[in-house]
C-alpha cells in the first residue's frame, strides 16, 4: 500500500478531534536542543526512574509514592546513587514508601552509573541526549536499551518523551495508524522494522515540518 500524505492523515485527525484548535491542544510539545542541554543528570535521572517504575504498575501508584522514591535516592544525584552498595539497596525491598521491585531498584544504580559513564566519555549525557538528530531516534532508543537497564521496548521512547525530547512513539493507536495509512504491513517490533517507519516519519516530517512527537500523536488522532 502506498505510503498517504501526512496532509490525508491531519485532515482526518482534524475531523475525529472536533476541529483544528481542539486537536492542536492535544498536541505535545517538545524541547528545543537548547532547553534540553539546560536539564540536570538528576532531572533525567529521576524521570527515567519514574518511568521504569510506571511500566506494568498503576501510574497513581507511582505518582503518590514519588516524594519517597526522591527521599531514598537522594534527590536522584547521579555521585550519590551510583555508590550505593548492595545492602542499602537490599533495604529498600522493606521500605513501604516505595514499590519494592527488585530488579527496578537496582536498575536505578545501574542507569547513575551509565549516565556517568557517558558524561565521561561524551563529555555531557544530557547534551548527548539533546543532539542527538530525531531524524534517527529509533538509534538512540537502541542506545538506551543497550547502555540502561529497564529501559527496552517502550520505556526509553517513553523517557525521551517525559524530558521532551522530540521523539514518535510506537503505541497502539499510532501503530494501528501506521498500518491504516500505508506505512507498515507487519508490526515494528525489531530494529530494521522501526528503522523503516523511521524512515516513514522522515518523509512526513519534510512533507509537514512539525515535530515527530506531534506526528506521532496526529497519527494515533486520526482514526475513530
Amino acid at each position: 500500500m502506498r505510503l498517504k500524505s501526512f496532509e490525508t492523515i491531519f485532515d482526518s485527525a482534524i475531523e475525529r478531534n472536533g476541529g483544528l484548535d481542539k486537536l492542536e491542544k492535544l498536541l505535545p510539545q517538545a524541547r528545543t536542543v537548547d532547553e534540553l542541554k539546560n536539564l540536570s543528570t538528576e532531572y533525567c535521572l529521576s524521570n527515567m526512574t519514574r518511568r521504569i517504575f510506571q511500566a506494568g504498575l498503576n501510574r497513581k501508584i507511582i505518582d503518590n509514592k514519588w516524594p519517597a522514591f526522591e527521599t531514598v535516592f537522594h534527590q536522584f544525584d547521579i555521585n550519590a546513587v551510583r555508590i550505593m552498595d548492595d545492602e542499602t539497596l537490599e533495604r529498600m525491598m522493606d521500605d513501604k514508601r516505595i514499590v519494592r521491585h527488585w530488579r527496578k531498584i537496582q536498575s536505578v544504580r545501574h542507569n547513575a552509573q551509565s549516565i556517568f559513564e557517558i558524561n565521561e566519555e561524551q563529555g555531557s549525557f544530557v547534551k548527548y541526549i539533546a543532539e542527538w538528530p530525531a531524524e534517527n531516534i529509533v538509534e538512540l532508543w537502541e542506545l538506551l536499551k543497550k547502555r540502561f537497564k529497564q529501559l527496552g521496548g517502550a520505556s526509553g521512547p517513553y523517557f525521551l518523551r517525559r524530558i521532551r525530547k522530540d521523539t514518535f512513539l510506537l503505541t497502539p493507536d499510532v501503530v494501528r495508524a501506521l498500518f491504516r495509512w500505508g506505512a507498515i504491513d507487519e508490526e515494528p517490533k525489531n530494529k530494521k522494522q522501526r528503522s523503516y517507519v523511521q524512515a516513514c516519519m522522515n518523509e512526513w516530517h519534510a512533507e509537514v515540518n512539525k515535530p515527530y512527537c506531534q506526528i506521532s500523536m496526529i497519527l494515533a488522532r486520526s482514526l475513530d
